[in-house]
């Protein structure tokens, strides 16, 4: 019983360090757009085609 004085308010200590932790990262924009990027390489631009100055040289 003595153990449950010490180990619950360390373990709600952790848990509300956490909560400060994911609520400032929220703040801070770490979750607005987190599809996009999967999505970010069908819209990149098309590798560039090659001169024929490269072609030459081999």
């Amino acid at each position: 019983m003595e153990a449950l004085y010490l180990t619950i308010p360390i373990a709600m200590a952790i848990a509300l360090f956490f909560l400060w932790l994911f609520i400032s990262a929220f703040k801070k924009g770490q979750f607005e757009d987190i599809e996009a990027p999967k999505y970010r390489i069908f819209f990149e631009d098309e590798f560039p085609k090659k001169s024929s100055k490269d072609t030459e040289d081999k």
